[in-house]
């Protein structure tokens, strides 16, 4: 024969069972550092979505190749910049 009564759920079976003792206001703060802690989880999501959307839009700058410094002379680090190399002559 049913009560009319909804039964709780597990998890607040288990949130009432760990804040039943504590005084009101205690548990008040306790409930609002969760609602806190969900919003901001939240807000960080949809902070990180915004941000690769706005990556995405955006032309990425092409890598640089890394050198050593050992490596080549200076006009080898002028990527496209460099003049061109002469074709050497042979006949000497």
């Amino acid at each position: 024969m049913p009560t009319g009564q909804p039964l709780a759920s597990g998890k607040s079976q288990i949130f009432e069972s760990l804040l039943w003792f504590l005084p009101d206001w205690v548990q008040n703060t306790v409930l609002v550092l969760i609602v806190l802690a969900l919003l901001a989880t939240w807000v960080i999501r949809l902070r990180n979505k915004l941000a690769r959307r706005r990556a995405l839009r955006q032309p990425q700058p092409q890598p640089v190749p890394v050198m050593r410094y050992d490596q080549g002379s200076g006009a080898d680090h002028l990527g496209p910049y460099a003049p061109q190399r002469r074709p050497e002559d042979s006949s000497a």
